[in-house]
């Protein structure tokens, strides 16, 4: 600061009001390319971008949405050899006895330990937990649909059926999904209610190739024909990246 003629401070100028108040401004502007920067930085350090959405299709008024039975030829034909087998060689024990010949030893020695043997004992327990066990799946079988992995179709006629396997449809729609820009490989996993997919993209923005994803799959779920759409959950990744 300068002095006056009789020896007082003089006021601050205009050069001097210029520089005190250019350095708050310097330090926004600063602070403003720090933000920047780091935002950036964010972006390019993404690993992964993932997004649910709602049913893709609505149920429509000409297909059945009821799963189809399974016949369940394999847990019918096990049990019916098994009930064969352990029906035959009692029979053949039991008339073994009646023409006075001695009883097999497994069954000599069964009904000893049933003979000896208490309602609390552990090995007792131990089997009747099993044959419960066995009868709940058995139920649980019958009452069951099965058949897990075909999706019912609109057929366009009330007495036409369909169905689409799963591992059909996820083939479809994986291959859609590499037709997508940035998509280096994706993995397709199709239930009943949902679509669960994880891509790994080596170039563009995970956002834009998950929003490229998300238009592309929803029209191939549409394709598909399905009575009711499935979810969509999309992950896009880097690689190496979970």
């Amino acid at each position: 600061m300068s002095e006056g003629p009789e020896g007082r401070a003089a006021p601050p100028g205009p050069e001097s009001e210029g520089t005190t108040r250019s350095l708050p401004v310097l330090e926004k502007v600063e602070l403003e390319k720090a933000e920047v920067l780091q935002r950036a930085q964010s972006e390019l350090d993404q690993s992964a971008s993932a997004a649910r959405y709602a049913p893709v299709v609505t149920p429509e008024e000409d297909g059945d949405g009821r799963r189809l039975w399974s016949v369940r030829r394999v847990p019918a034909g096990v049990l019916a050899l098994l009930l064969v087998a352990g029906a035959g060689l009692l029979i053949y024990d039991l008339v073994a006895v009646r023409a006075e010949q001695s009883a097999m030893t497994w069954r000599k020695e069964l009904a000893q330990q049933f003979a000896g043997r208490s309602l609390d004992d552990r090995w007792v327990l131990a089997g009747a937990a099993l044959a419960v066990l066995v009868g709940l799946g058995l139920l649980v079988l019958a009452v069951t649909p099965g058949h897990r992995s075909a999706l019912p179709m609109r057929s366009g006629d009330r007495d036409v059926r369909a169905w689409l396997d799963s591992g059909a449809a996820a083939l479809v729609l994986r291959d859609r999904a590499m037709e997508v820009a940035g998509v280096q490989s994706v993995r397709v996993r199709v239930y009943r209610s949902k679509v669960e997919v994880r891509a790994v993209s080596h170039f563009r923005e995970l956002d834009e190739v998950r929003a490229d994803l998300d238009a592309a799959l929803g029209d191939g779920i549409m394709s598909l024909g399905l009575v009711a759409g499935p979810a969509l959950s999309v992950t896009v990744s880097r690689p190496g990246k979970g």
